[in-house]
C-alpha cells in the first residue's frame, strides 16, 4: 500500500488522495459504530428514542460517556461492551489519521534519492 525506502517520496497530490482515502476509512468506521450504538440502545433498553440513542452513541464514541444511563441489566451490560468498543474505535481513528503522515515524515528521513541500493 505504501511505498518503500527505494522509491522516491509520494508527490502531494498522491499524498493528499492518501490523507482522503484514510480520512473515508475513519468517516466509515466512525459511522458503522454509531450505527451499531443506536441499534444496542434501541434493542437492550425499552422505550428510549432514536434520538436519545443517536446522542448516547455520539457521546460513547467522542469520549464523554453516555447521556442517559440504562435502566436494565441488558443496557447496563451493552453501554459496558460499547464503552469498551468505543475506546478501541477510537484509537483505531487516530492511528489510521496519522499512518499516512507519519510514513511520509519517516520517508523523508529515509530516502537516498540514488539508484545504488
Amino acid at each position: 500500500m505504501y511505498e518503500s525506502k527505494d522509491q522516491p517520496v509520494l508527490s502531494r497530490l498522491l499524498f493528499l488522495r492518501r490523507l482522503l482515502l484514510h480520512a473515508l476509512m475513519v468517516m466509515a468506521l466512525i459511522g458503522f459504530s454509531i450505527g451499531l450504538g443506536i441499534g444496542g440502545h434501541l434493542y437492550f433498553e425499552e422505550g428510549m428514542s432514536i434520538h436519545d440513542a443517536l446522542i448516547n452513541a455520539a457521546m460513547m464514541l467522542g469520549g464523554i460517556g453516555p447521556a442517559n444511563m440504562p435502566l436494565t441489566p441488558g443496557g447496563k451490560l451493552f453501554l459496558a461492551s460499547y464503552g469498551l468498543y468505543a475506546n478501541i474505535v477510537f484509537a483505531a481513528a487516530i492511528g489510521l489519521m496519522l499512518t499516512p503522515v507519519a510514513h511520509r515524515l519517516l520517508h523523508k528521513f529515509h530516502y537516498d534519492g540514488d539508484d545504488a541500493v
